[in-house]
């Protein structure tokens, strides 16, 4: 079999749609004909989206805002995981904590984490995050 033929064929003959979208048969449909009703994407599928989609977050997050690519690993993290749940541009909305943050006030940007209606929609994950923004600066000095 012609591996690269067939894809070809395949194309052309089931298309390529980037969005879920419903087949001639009803079904919930991606990319090249992948039936998500019935067979849905395998753990390794699901692994490589995510890859590819901390890389897309990571790169409009830096663009956005560039301290954070030498921000300490914990707050990067911290901040990929938020825009993760709610966006860049919704993250770009916590004008405090993101100041608090680029200034290296950590315990302070960890407060506000916590003020927020945010946090209340997402409960003990805001506290992990909390968390380990609250570490950023490592432990402390005698």
């Amino acid at each position: 079999m012609n591996r690269l033929r067939l894809e070809e064929q395949l194309l052309v003959d089931e298309g390529l749609r980037l969005k879920p979208y419903r087949c001639t048969a009803g079904r919930l449909t991606i990319g090249v004909g992948r039936n998500l009703d019935d067979r849905g994407i395998s753990r390794a599928e699901a692994l490589m989206l995510l890859g590819n989609d901390i890389t897309d977050c990571w790169g409009r997050l830096v663009r956005q805002a560039p301290w954070v690519a030498a921000a300490p690993e914990p707050v990067q993290e911290a901040l990929v995981n938020m825009a993760f749940n709610m966006g860049v541009e919704g993250l770009m909305g916590f004008r405090r904590t993101l100041a608090l943050l680029e200034e290296g006030r950590y315990a302070e940007a960890a407060q506000e984490m916590l003020r927020s209606r945010w946090a209340g929609q997402v409960g003990a994950r805001a506290e992990r995050l909390a968390a380990r923004v609250r570490g950023a600066a490592g432990p402390p000095t005698a």
